[in-house]
């Protein structure tokens, strides 16, 4: 075998393994990256960034359908599924291509192949091995199914969604979280009948039960079906239909079924266990430094438990970096990483929700603010809110937002949390009118006891 050697050894080319070899590099650390797919991994090809381009076009699509409320003789004739395609495809080639220029002009060593970890500090790659001072864990995560049902014909996770060549008239998604909801938001739009299939009793679980009424009734507005608090029990496909059967004992009939019931760490097969990696049911376990029982071997992104966010796994990789750089960075703070859902209308949150809150403290004080009050949204013709959750005699803990392009205003809402912010810190800040981002001022005005527009 040959023997390359470098001061960081990456197994993963996605979000958290790509952020960690450029910024290492940057530190002036030797890299070799292993990826045996794309640079770029999930993110880029099945997930964040093919799925926003899908609900860009349903975005068009509504503003198509919808032109006379806003005095524009518009129709939507239809959808050029191959069109959408060749715009979604087009982006991710224009973000994969500056990817790749990245790793050349950082002088990372990309290694195309599928690696394993031999402990305690190689990686193998077709029979060559590369040693490094430090290794870095980063293979990131895979769709999950159930039990017993089996992907394939017309049953499909996001990676073939993401892909998909027609537009299936009926389609049931099993999941009604992120990506679930996500989904349902593109199809929807294009014209399909949606049913929405969820275990608990709600949609976007994990989100502030407020976040949750709010997208249920605006999916109810544009018709997309949900069921929750009801249980899938199986699923048979022909050559025309799937058949899902419910807990219940009701069946559901689609051309398609969505399996969208989350992802797993992608740890099998790397060798992790085999070397002696503290894992539990699949996942990477680490301390708050991200550093494995195995020393100078780190974990990043989706193989550790955690928020399966690709903005996460960036920070993660960043954070490793600096880490093995010696430049002591502070923790990542799970709480403090963003959320947003970006379905219509899309939720966006930072912190704790108000139950959360309530386990944590004791008691929270919450205000919501109606986006009826905000001007912008009322031109963009958007309903939903802005919720604060408050620590009792403290800062602001939890920001919840719902709306169209409330997405865009987690940037501050994040830094309100991360900065401990008081209400009567953030209240005379200045929001430029007219914006959305008022709404998240005139919210913290309210509960800085200074409310303005207010409907009682």
């Amino acid at each position: 075998m040959t023997d390359t050697s470098a001061d960081l050894v990456i197994l993963g080319g996605g979000s958290g393994g790509y952020a960690c070899a450029f910024r290492a590099a940057g530190l002036g650390l030797s890299v070799v990256l292993v990826e045996r797919d794309k640079l770029g991994g999930t993110c880029l090809h099945r997930g964040c960034i093919p799925t926003k381009a899908l609900l860009h076009a349903a975005e068009v699509a509504d503003l198509a359908r919808e032109g006379d409320q806003f005095g524009v003789k518009s129709s939507l004739e239809g959808i050029d599924i191959a069109g959408v395609n060749s715009y979604k495809d087009g982006v991710v080639g224009g973000l994969y291509k500056g990817l790749q220029g990245l790793a050349k002009a950082n002088k990372v060593t990309v290694v195309e192949g599928a690696g394993t970890f031999r402990a305690p500090n190689v990686v193998e790659v077709d029979g060559r091995s590369y040693t490094g001072k430090n290794v870095v864990l980063a293979t990131g995560s895979y769709a999950k199914t159930l039990p017993g049902l089996e992907i394939g014909g017309r049953i499909i996770t996001s990676d073939q969604a993401v892909h998909l060549d027609y537009i299936p008239e009926r389609v049931v998604v099993l999941g009604g979280g992120v990506i679930g909801v996500e989904f349902a938001s593109v199809w929807a739009s294009f014209g399909a009948d949606v049913t929405i299939v969820e275990a608990l009793p709600r949609l976007v679980p994990l989100e502030d039960e407020w976040a949750s009424k709010q997208l249920e009734r605006a999916f109810r507005k544009r018709g997309i079906k949900y069921r929750t608090g009801v249980r899938f029990t199986g699923a048979s496909q022909n050559e025309t239909d799937v058949t899902v059967s419910l807990e219940s004992g009701e069946t559901v009939e689609a051309d398609t079924l969505l399996v969208a019931v989350g992802r797993g760490p992608n740890s099998g097969g790397h060798g992790y266990e085999e070397a002696g990696v503290t894992m539990e049911r699949g996942f990477v376990l680490t301390d708050e430094r991200l550093a494995t029982n195995l020393p100078n071997v780190y974990a990043v992104g989706d193989l550790v438990p955690g928020l399966q966010l690709a903005h996460r796994g960036f920070q993660h990789g960043i954070f490793v970096a600096e880490e093995i750089a010696g430049r002591n960075p502070r923790p990542v703070d799970e709480a403090g990483i963003p959320r947003v859902t970006y379905c219509k209308p899309e939720v966006a949150s930072v912190g704790l929700t108000e139950a959360a809150a309530k386990e944590k403290f004791g008691d929270a004080q919450t205000y919501v603010y109606a986006l009826s009050g905000n001007g912008k949204s009322q031109i963009l013709k958007t309903s939903g809110g802005v919720k604060l959750v408050k620590a009792p005699d403290g800062p602001v803990v939890g920001i919840t937002m719902v709306g169209e392009r409330v997405g865009e205003l987690v940037g501050e809402a994040q830094l309100i949390y991360n900065w401990e912010a008081y209400p009567e810190d953030v209240a005379p800040l200045i929001h430029a009118h007219p914006t959305q981002t008022e709404a998240l001022g005139e919210a913290f005005l309210a509960l800085a006891g200074k409310p303005l527009h207010v409907h009682g």
